[in-house]
C-alpha cells in the first residue's frame, strides 16, 4: 500500500509531468531544428560583386601549358564533368590543390542533367533496410539524410522543400506508412526537413484533387527535397572555375600516358570541337565519367572486367494541370512493384521511375513501350475523369544510373547505390556509383583517397571545407530577391522568379545582359517562347559565363526548355541559333549544323514525336533565322516573293480542294457529324474512317424512341481494334487503349457500335495516342508518317 501511495504521490506525478513535457519538447526540437532559409536582408537587394570567368580558350591554354612548360603540370586530372566530377573539382580546388577537369561531351551531358531532381534519403532504401536487415542500405540513407541538409544549404536557390504523398487505399497501410516516414524523420532528426503527417481523405482530394477518390482512406506525407540537375552541376564548375580549377567541355582523353614503372603520368586531351590533341600532365587521374567508368577503365587496362551496371530512369514530362504545383506523389505500388514519381517541376509536372535493366549509350532514350506503362501507371491513381493522354506528354527522357555491379543480384532493383572508391596497378583513382544527394560525400571521400595515394598532402592548404562552402550564386541570394529583379528591370513576375531560382544572385548579371523589349511592360526579358519564362538574355549569360558551345546546350542543360517542352525547344532555335551565331561567330554551314543535330537530339533524346518534324524541317527552322550578310537577305528575299506568290496560288487551289473534300467525305458518311467529333480529325479523315466502318458493318436490328424495331449498320466492339489499324496511323493502337476509351466513353459493355459511337471512340483514340497521318484533297493518304495532336486539342502535347 505504502508503494503505491509513494508511486501516485504528488511529487511522483510531477516529475512525469515534467519529464514527458521536457521529452516532448525536445523531441519536437530534434526533429524540426533542420535546415532553414536564408534570411532576406537589404544586402541581397542589390547586386553582387561582378565576377567574369575565363573563357574556354584561356581553359584551352592551361591545359596546354601543362604538358609543354616543365613544373606546369596540374595535380588532378579529373575526367567527366558529371555531377561527380564536378563535385570532386569543387573539393579539390577548395582545397588549394591545382585541378583539370575535362568532359568528352557538356557539362552534365549524361545522368546529372536526367535524374529524378529529387534531393532524398531514399525511402524505399529504408524500408530495405528495415524488412531485409540491410545494414548497408541504412547507411546509404544515414548519408543522403546529411548530405540532403547540406545541399539545400550550400545551394539554396537551386533546391528546395517538398511535401511528397503517399496515398492509402487500405487502412492498414496508414500506420505501417506513418511509421515507415517517422523512422525517416528520425533517421534525419535534427537535420530534418518537417515532420511527416497523416492526411484525411477529404483533406487529400482537397490538396491533391486530381487523385482518384474510389477506395482511398487517406495519406501519408513526408518532406524530401527537389532541385534543378543541370544548374546544379554548372553551378559546381562554375564554383570550382571560381576557386582556380581548369575546366574544359567537349574535351575528349583519347590516351594515358604511363612512366616506365607503369604508373599514369597524364593523358591526351582531343578538342572534340577542332580535333586537336593536347598532352596533359598530372601528378594524379581520377576517373568520374559515371556510366561510362569502365571505358576509361579499358582504355587504362584493356582486359578489365566491368564493375558498373548501369540502370535506366524513365521519365516524361506532362502540363501542370496533372498535379498541385506544391506537393508531389509517390506510388509505391506499381504493376510491376517499380516505385513511380509524380512530381511538379519548372512549372510542369515529371513523372517516372527508375530501375530498369538497361545497356550504356551515350544517347538514351525513352521508349515508347516505357511511356505507355508510365501513362497506365498515372491513370490508374488519376480520377476517372481525368483523360491521361499520349498527346499530353511534353517531353521524355532517359538517363543511366551508374550502379555498382553486384553479381549475385537478379536485377538492378536490388543494387544499392552506394558509391565505390578503386584505384588500379597504374594508379588511376575511380569513383563510382553513388547519387545525386551524396555527390559531396563521394567527392570528400574521393579526394582524401588522391592526397593520400598521389602524395598530395604538402600541396593541400587545408582539409574538406564543402559542408560549409556556398556555390556561386548562393551569398546575396534570399527568396525575395526576385521582387529586386522585378523593381530594377521591369520584369515580369514569372521571369524574376525563374531567374532567381536558377541563377541565385548571378541574375543580376543575367539580367544586365536582357535587352529592352520596347513595351510599356515588361521593360526587360524577350521570351523565347510565349509561355515558357526563359528569356533570350539566358542565351547571353550561357555563352559568356557558363561555357555554353551548342543549341543543345542551352536549350537542354542552360535553360531546361528542352526538358519541359520539346515541341517548345523547336520553336525557341531559330532565335537560340541566331543569338550564338552573333556571339560565336557561326558560319552558315555551323549553323545547319546546329539544326540538324538540334533537331536528332530532340527526337531521339527528348521524345519529340518524329510526325511534327516530318518534312523538311532543318528549311522550316532556316526560314525563321536572321539571315547574316547579304548574300543570305538577296536569298531570304528572292525565297519570300517566289513563296508569296507559290502560296497564294496553292491556296486557292487548296480551299477549293478542301472545301469538295470535306464535302464529299460528309455525303461519303451520309450523316451529320458533330462538330465536337470533327475537330478532333484531319481534313478527310472522317471519310475513310466511314470507308472502313461501312466495310466491316452489318445490319442490326435496333429499338427505336417510339418503340419499333430499326435496321441500322453497326461493327463488332471486339473486332473494332482488328480494322481501325487499315487507316494511316492507328497502326500502333493497343488493346489496353482501346479498352481504356471504350471505358472512358461508356461503350465497355456494349457488343456493337453504329458510326456515331465508332466516331467517338476513333477521337478517343486520337486523344490518347498519336494522331494519324494527314489526307489530301481527295481523300487519299499523303504519306505514312504520324503527326502530333495540335496544342489547342492536346494541352501542348507533343
Amino acid at each position: 500500500m505504502s508503494v503505491l501511495r509513494r508511486l501516485f504521490s504528488r511529487r511522483t506525478l510531477a516529475y512525469a509531468t515534467g519529464s514527458t513535457a521536457l521529452a516532448t519538447g525536445g523531441f519536437y526540437w530534434y526533429l524540426n531544428s533542420g535546415p532553414a532559409y536564408p534570411s532576406s536582408t537589404k544586402e541581397t537587394r542589390r547586386p553582387p560583386p561582378p565576377w567574369t570567368p575565363p573563357s574556354r580558350a584561356e581553359m584551352l591554354a592551361e591545359l596546354r601549358k601543362s604538358g609543354e612548360k616543365p613544373g606546369a603540370e596540374f595535380d588532378l586530372l579529373i575526367v567527366g564533368g558529371g555531377a561527380t566530377g564536378a563535385g570532386v573539382a569543387v573539393d579539390a580546388a577548395s582545397r588549394g590543390l591545382k585541378v583539370a577537369l575535362v568532359e568528352r561531351d557538356d557539362f552534365a551531358a549524361g545522368t546529372s542533367s536526367k535524374s529524378t531532381k529529387l534531393v532524398h534519403g531514399g525511402v524505399r532504401y529504408l524500408q530495405k533496410a528495415v524488412f531485409e536487415l540491410d545494414y548497408d542500405q541504412y547507411k546509404l540513407v544515414r548519408e543522403a539524410l546529411h548530405e540532403r541538409r547540406i545541399f539545400l544549404q550550400t545551394a539554396p536557390y537551386l533546391s528546395n522543400m517538398l511535401p511528397i504523398m503517399l496515398p492509402v487505399y487500405k487502412y492498414w497501410q496508414v500506420p505501417y506508412y506513418l511509421a515507415g516516414c517517422k523512422l525517416y524523420d528520425v533517421l534525419a532528426g535534427k537535420e530534418n526537413m518537417e515532420t511527416s503527417y497523416v492526411m484525411s481523405k477529404g483533406k487529400a482530394l482537397e490538396t491533391f484533387p486530381m487523385l482518384k477518390s474510389d477506395g482511398l482512406v487517406g495519406a501519408v506525407v513526408y518532406y524530401d527535397g527537389q532541385h534543378n540537375d543541370s544548374r546544379m552541376n554548372i553551378a559546381l564548375i562554375m564554383s570550382a572555375v571560381k576557386h582556380g580549377a581548369a575546366v574544359a567541355n567537349y574535351c575528349e582523353v583519347t590516351q594515358l600516358h604511363k612512366n616506365d614503372s607503369g604508373k599514369l603520368t597524364g593523358a591526351n586531351v582531343r578538342d572534340n570541337l577542332t580535333g586537336k590533341v593536347y598532352p596533359v600532365h598530372a601528378k594524379g587521374i581520377i576517373n568520374a565519367t559515371g556510366p561510362f567508368t569502365d571505358t576509361l577503365l579499358t582504355l587504362d587496362n584493356p582486359s578489365h572486367q566491368p564493375i558498373v551496371q548501369p540502370s535506366s530512369g524513365i521519365h516524361i514530362t506532362l502540363p501542370n494541370y496533372y498535379s498541385p504545383r506544391k506537393m508531389g506523389l509517390l506510388d509505391p505500388s506499381t504493376s510491376d512493384g517499380r516505385v513511380i514519381f509524380f512530381l511538379p517541376w519548372q512549372g510542369n509536372t515529371i513523372a517516372g521511375t527508375t530501375d530498369s535493366p538497361a545497356r550504356v549509350s551515350r544517347s538514351p532514350s525513352a521508349s515508347e513501350e516505357d511511356i505507355r506503362w508510365v501513362l497506365d501507371e498515372v491513370h490508374s491513381y488519376l480520377s476517372p475523369d481525368i483523360k491521361v493522354r499520349r498527346g499530353d506528354v511534353l517531353s521524355a527522357w532517359s538517363g543511366l544510373r551508374p550502379l555498382v555491379r553486384n553479381p549475385g543480384a537478379s536485377s538492378t532493383e536490388g543494387l544499392v547505390r552506394n558509391h565505390m572508391i578503386h584505384v588500379s596497378e597504374s594508379g588511376l583513382l575511380t569513383i563510382a556509383g553513388g547519387k545525386w544527394t551524396t555527390y559531396r560525400a563521394m567527392a570528400e571521400e574521393t579526394v582524401d583517397e588522391a592526397v593520400k595515394v598521389f602524395g598530395l598532402g604538402d600541396k593541400v592548404k587545408s582539409g574538406c571545407v564543402t559542408e560549409r562552402l556556398r556555390l556561386v550564386g548562393s551569398d546575396g541570394w534570399s527568396r525575395n530577391m526576385f521582387i529586386g529583379l522585378t523593381q530594377t528591370y521591369g520584369l515580369d513576375t514569372d521571369v524574376a522568379k525563374h531567374l532567381s531560382e536558377n541563377y541565385g544572385d548571378r541574375a543580376w548579371t543575367v539580367c544586365g545582359l536582357a535587352e529592352p523589349t520596347g513595351e510599356s511592360w515588361p521593360l526587360h526579358g524577350k521570351r523565347l517562347v510565349p509561355q515558357y519564362p526563359f528569356i533570350e538574355a539566358e542565351v547571353h549569360y550561357a555563352i559568356k559565363h557558363e561555357y555554353a558551345l551548342s543549341a543543345i546546350d542551352v536549350l537542354a542543360r542552360r535553360t531546361r526548355l528542352s526538358f519541359l517542352n520539346a515541341r517548345a525547344a523547336l520553336d525557341a532555335l531559330p532565335r537560340v541559333i541566331d543569338i550564338m551565331s552573333a556571339e560565336l561567330n557561326w558560319s552558315r554551314s555551323e549553323r545547319n549544323k546546329q539544326i540538324r543535330d538540334t533537331v536528332e537530339f530532340l527526337v531521339g533524346s527528348m521524345g519529340l514525336d518524329e510526325g511534327y518534324v516530318s518534312g523538311d524541317v532543318v528549311r522550316r527552322v532556316k526560314e525563321r533565322l536572321q539571315p547574316r550578310g547579304w548574300i543570305e537577305c538577296a536569298e531570304r528575299s528572292l525565297w519570300n516573293v517566289c513563296g508569296f506568290v507559290g502560296q497564294s496560288l496553292g491556296h486557292v487551289a487548296h480551299v477549293g480542294d478542301g472545301w469538295r473534300s470535306v464535302s464529299a467525305s460528309a455525303s461519303a458518311a451520309g450523316e451529320r457529324v458533330r462538330v465536337l467529333g470533327r475537330a478532333r480529325f484531319e481534313v478527310g479523315e472522317v471519310g475513310l474512317l466511314k470507308s472502313v466502318f461501312d466495310k466491316h458493318a452489318t445490319t442490326v436490328p435496333t429499338p427505336s424512341a417510339s418503340g419499333q424495331s430499326e435496321e441500322k449498320n453497326k461493327v463488332q466492339t471486339a473486332n473494332i481494334l482488328d480494322f481501325v489499324k487499315e487507316v494511316s496511323g492507328y497502326e500502333g493502337i493497343s488493346r489496353r487503349e482501346l479498352e481504356y476509351v471504350l471505358e472512358e466513353a461508356g461503350f465497355s459493355t456494349h457488343e456493337t457500335l453504329d458510326w456515331d459511337e465508332f466516331l467517338e471512340v476513333c477521337g478517343g483514340l486520337r486523344e490518347v495516342s498519336v494522331s494519324p497521318a494527314e489526307v489530301n484533297g481527295a481523300g487519299a493518304l499523303l504519306g505514312r508518317e504520324r503527326r502530333v495532336i495540335p496544342v489547342e486539342k492536346s494541352g501542348g502535347g507533343v
